[in-house]
């Protein structure tokens, strides 16, 4: 998923990494109280579970992709490839074979010259463009940019349904040490979807249940679930 990190997420990043250093000193400087007392006003609207700090927008906020309006319009907009980390390249190398076959022939030659994944401006690890515009494992299906990498799954013939961070969009996480922050990511692109989650009233949460179970297990979302259950009962 091709995306622009906003100012709110790295506000929120920044004060998560405060958080973490306010508790490893045990509270003992004013200044960093003062830093503190900022911070939990500012995450006082995130839901903590584990080693996970949510956003409360993933579950106010309405979302429910609707590919008829937007084409997959965000498999092609944006500064960079969707994040990949070292496990997902090495998984694309192996079914490098099983990919190619839905990839376009322009996407092909890139992959061939400069392999399964390059890096962004940060050095983050990502996957390749295309004349620096579609991810490179887009095609096109009725005018909708699908990915090759999801094909080649829905097939059977790999069990690798795509990047976390693809399948999580538009819920983005930085990760630190000890913690992950998850935040909701608003791009002008995804209006639509919107819309469409509005209308059928699914919330971000619901719509990524799959990927975020995906990512930390059922046990995660059925606490996120009770602890939202007790909200609605206060």
């Amino acid at each position: 998923m091709r995306i622009v990190v906003w100012g709110n997420i790295l506000l929120k990043s920044l004060l998560l990494f405060l958080y973490c250093i306010h508790r490893i000193h045990n509270h003992r400087h004013a200044t960093l109280n003062i830093l503190m007392y900022l911070c939990f006003k500012s995450i006082e609207n995130m839901l903590a579970v584990d080693n996970t700090l949510i956003s409360d927008d993933i579950f106010s906020r309405f979302f429910y992709c609707d590919l008829s309006c937007c084409k997959g319009i965000c498999c092609v907009e944006g500064d960079a490839g969707a994040p990949l980390n070292e496990e997902e390249i090495a998984i694309l190398e192996d079914y490098k074979d099983k990919i190619t076959p839905y990839m376009t022939e322009a996407a092909i030659a890139v992959i061939n010259h400069w392999g399964m994944f390059d890096y962004d401006e940060w050095g983050n690890l990502v996957t390749p463009l295309v004349n620096d515009r579609d991810c490179a494992f887009v095609y096109y299906e009725d005018d909708i940019a699908k990915c090759a990498i999801e094909k080649a799954y829905l097939n059977q013939e790999i069990d690798f349904k795509k990047p976390i961070s693809c399948h999580l969009y538009p819920i983005r996480i930085t990760e630190y040490a000890h913690y992950d922050a998850l935040n909701y990511h608003q791009w002008e692109v995804c209006e639509s979807a919107r819309i469409k989650g509005k209308e059928l009233k699914t919330t971000v949460f619901d719509f990524l249940k799959e990927p975020l179970t995906r990512k930390y297990g059922k046990e995660w979302i059925n606490k996120i679930e009770e602890l939202l259950s007790q909200r609605t009962t206060l």
